[in-house]
C-alpha cells in the first residue's frame, strides 16, 4: 500500500506540473494587463504608458514567459506561493484564510450529498417498480437538469425573503452554509441516488444475497449486512471525487452566497487579471484532487480486502 502511495504521487507531479503551465498560458493570453487593473483600480484616470511600463517592470511582467514560469515554479517549490499583485498579500496566508470556509461548505454538501442519495437509492431499490420509485426517479431527472445558480436563486427567495428562516449570505454560523450546501449537494445527490439503486439492484441477484434470503434472514439484514457492503463501494468513490470537485469548483454558490471561500478568491483573481493568485488556486486545487482521490483508494481497500491496487488479479 506504501508502494502504491509513492506510485500516485509520482504520477501526479507531471500532472500538477502540466495543469499549473495550462493555467500559467491560458493567464497570459488573455486579454488585459494587470499592470493597468493595479494602476487604475478604482477607475478615476487612465495610467499613463510610462506608468504602466514601470508597473510592468516592478510586477516582473516585462521578462519572458519562460523565465516567469521557472521563476514561480521554483518558489513554489521552497514553499512561496507568491504575493498578489492587486492586494499585495502573501497567497498562501490568504488560501489559509479562506479554505476552512470552503472546506465547511464541501463537507456538509458531501453529507447532504452522500446521506439523502443513499437513503433514496436503498428505499428505490427496495420497492423497486413501484410509484414512490417512479417518482424518485423522476425527481432525480430534475435534480440533475436544474442549474445551480437558479437552484440558488429560487431557495434565497423561498427560505430567506418569504419564510426567514435561513440567512442570504455569509459564513456567521451552520445556517449561513445549509442553502449553498444543498445547491451543491443537489445534482450530485440524485447521481448518488441512481448510483445505489443499481448497485442494490445487481447485489440483490448475486447468488450469496439469494441464499441468505433462503436462510430466512430479516429484509432489514439482508440489505445492511449484505447487499449494502459491496453496493457503497462505488458510491464511496463518487463522493470522493466530488468532494475534490467541490474544494475547487463551488464558484457559484460562494459566489451568490457571497462566502469568502478559496473559488471566490479565484473568480476575483481572474476578474482583475492577478496570475499569482490564479496559478496558486490551480496548483492547491490540483493536490487535494490527488490528494483526496488517493485517500478514498485506500479506504475502499480498507473496506474490501480483496481489492490489490495497483496490481492485476
Amino acid at each position: 500500500m506504501i508502494s502504491y502511495c509513492c506510485k500516485r504521487i509520482l504520477t501526479a507531479v507531471p500532472v500538477l506540473l502540466g495543469i499549473s503551465l495550462l493555467a500559467f498560458v491560458l493567464g497570459v493570453l488573455s486579454p488585459g494587463d494587470p499592470a493597468e487593473f493595479v494602476l487604475n483600480q478604482d477607475g478615476l484616470y487612465a495610467p499613463s504608458e510610462e506608468q504602466i511600463a514601470a508597473m510592468r517592470a516592478e510586477l516582473g511582467l516585462n521578462k519572458p514567459l519562460w523565465l516567469r514560469y521557472g521563476t514561480w515554479l521554483l518558489q513554489v517549490l521552497q514553499g512561496d506561493l507568491g504575493t498578489s499583485y492587486i492586494t499585495g498579500r502573501d497567497i498562501a496566508a490568504e488560501i489559509l484564510m479562506r479554505l476552512p470556509a470552503t472546506m465547511e461548505l464541501a463537507v456538509l454538501a458531501l453529507a447532504m450529498a452522500g446521506c439523502g442519495g443513499i437513503c433514496l437509492g436503498i428505499i428505490c431499490a427496495v420497492y423497486q417498480g413501484s410509484p414512490f420509485d417512479n417518482f424518485l426517479k423522476s425527481l432525480t431527472n430534475i435534480m440533475l437538469s436544474i442549474p445551480g445558480f437558479w437552484l440558488a436563486l429560487v431557495l434565497i427567495l423561498l427560505f430567506s425573503e418569504n419564510l426567514r428562516w435561513l440567512p442570504t449570505s455569509g459564513t456567521g454560523s451552520f445556517k449561513h452554509f445549509l442553502l449553498p450546501a444543498f445547491v451543491l449537494s443537489c445534482a450530485t445527490m440524485g447521481t448518488v441516488c441512481r448510483f445505489m439503486r443499481s448497485a442494490l439492484l445487481s447485489e440483490f441477484g448475486q447468488q450469496y444475497f439469494l441464499i441468505a434470503r433462503v436462510r430466512g434472514l430479516s429484509k432489514l439484514k439482508l440489505i445492511f449486512n449484505y447487499a449494502l457492503p459491496n453496493a457503497v463501494l462505488p458510491v464511496i468513490a463518487l463522493l470522493g471525487n466530488y468532494f475534490a470537485s467541490v474544494l475547487g469548483g463551488s464558484v457559484i454558490a460562494e459566489s451568490i452566497f457571497a462566502i469568502p471561500g478559496i473559488s471566490s478568491m479565484a473568480l476575483e483573481a481572474i476578474r482583475y487579471r492577478d496570475y499569482p493568485v490564479l496559478q496558486a488556486y490551480v496548483l492547491v486545487s490540483g493536490w487535494i484532487l490527488i490528494s483526496v482521490t488517493v485517500a478514498v483508494d485506500l479506504f475502499i481497500a480498507y473496506l474490501n480486502p480483496k481489492i490489490k491496487l495497483g496490481e492485476r488479479q
